[in-house]
């Protein structure tokens, strides 16, 4: 049984960042400024560009004395390269892979929940958390160098959350530590590591002033529909607008209603989705459901300059996310996912003005008639991409789309 979606807590500053040109900057000034502890969590860490210098930013902090641990997915990231291994090591960085793939790989359905998450705590004092692997912006570990960046945000969190993300993130990693038969010793030390976390208030005391902000996790334990009924809640509760920005958009039912609830009241729903091909299911998929949504009045706008990463949304210029979950079954059932959500007319703007800025820039509105008039051969990968997908719920013993 999932937990509620906890209310906003008081007390925050946050700043919101665009694109690993301005996340790793700040990231790697909060790393060499290190002097107790680095949690860092990632689906892909890619060395390549402006990777590379995370990368030489978390040595220095190890070799420092800071304790430094770095757990990064089996699928989204190669086998550590010998030299780096070598660096890491020498320097006291601890490196561990979620969930490695078997001689199956990914043909085995039990392999398909990943950690997706892309979470960073600095000292217990700074949290980033957003949708931006360590990845160069102009480089994709697919396609190579990008002509145009990809799009992403980020933020960096300062006040109760920090502590959120840090015990959710150590409980992550001892739980790890047991699978992979760790020595008595320094499981005892780690599982007092995490009674301290607990001890550590949530909400400091006299936290009344600043943004009002919320963690919210995925997992597939006590948390496998929060960051779900989070969007459906701010988009029933919409009066003006509703932005979407998200990279693999197949919703389910729930969410579609939601937002075709919201159009047919009145309220203006703009979406930015993806509109260069990148995968199979999340593309063709994705333009399954387009028709009803455009039929409702939806606004549908796609992006193709470079990848669009994004996972964001804006609701009455007030309510605000940032994270890692994209609105599709992998994100929203399997995934272990993690969002912050911001309560604040001001952050809200912000974000609002730099989605609206891409939509009018570099967005490409689709047309209803268009889209009615596409191919017979459209429609066949469209419908065969949304079978593969409820197959694969299906194996997964989930009902979604």
């Amino acid at each position: 049984m999932s937990r509620r979606v906890a209310p906003p807590l008081p007390g925050h500053s946050v700043r919101l960042l665009q694109g690993s040109a301005q996340l790793f900057p700040a990231l790697i000034e909060a790393l060499d400024a290190a002097r107790t502890e680095v949690l860092l969590e990632t689906y892909i860490f890619d060395f390549t560009g402006s990777g590379g210098e995370v990368a030489l930013a978390l040595q220095r902090a190890a070799g420092r004395g800071a304790r430094v641990r770095v757990l990064v997915d089996g699928v989204g990231t190669d086998p550590l390269a010998a030299h780096w291994k070598l660096r890491f090591d020498e320097s006291g960085v601890e490196w561990r892979t979620y969930s490695p793939t078997g001689r199956l790989g990914l043909l085995w359905p039990g392999q398909w929940r990943r950690l997706h998450r892309k979470l960073c705590v600095v000292d217990e004092s700074l949290l980033f958390c957003g949708g931006i692997n360590v990845l160069d912006d102009y480089h994709d570990p697919n396609h190579g160098a990008l002509k145009a960046p990809r799009l992403d945000f980020s933020v960096a969190v300062q006040g109760p959350l920090v502590g959120q993300a840090r015990h959710a993130m150590l409980r992550l990693w001892l739980r790890l530590a047991a699978i992979d038969g760790l020595r008595r010793a320094r499981w005892a030390s780690a599982v007092e590591a995490l009674r301290l976390s607990r001890d550590t208030p949530v909400r400091p005391e006299g936290a009344t002033g600043g943004l009002r902000a919320s963690l919210v996790l995925r997992d597939n334990l006590l948390q496998r529909t929060l960051i779900e009924r989070a969007y459906r809640r701010a988009i029933g509760q919409a009066r003006e607008e509703i932005i979407i920005a998200n990279a693999y958009f197949l919703p389910g039912r729930k969410i579609r209603s939601a937002l075709i609830q919201a159009a047919g009241r009145g309220v203006r729903v703009c979406l930015l989705v993806h509109g260069r091909y990148e995968y199979f299911m999340q593309y063709w998929g994705a333009r399954a459901v387009f028709g009803e949504l455009l039929a409702a009045g939806v606004e549908m706008h796609e992006y193709a300059p470079s990848f669009l990463h994004a996972k964001v949304a804006v609701i009455d210029g007030r309510w605000a996310t940032v994270g890692s979950s994209n609105l599709d079954p992998l994100s929203l059932l399997l995934a272990w996912e993690a969002n912050v959500v911001v309560v604040d007319p001001g952050f809200g703007a912000l974000l609002r003005s730099r989605l609206l800025k891409v939509i009018e820039t570099e967005g490409e509105r689709l047309d209803p008639g268009d889209y009615a008039r596409r191919s017979w051969g459209a429609r066949l990968l469209e419908r065969l991409a949304l079978l593969v997908a409820r197959i694969g719920l299906m194996l997964q013993g989930k009902k979604y789309l």
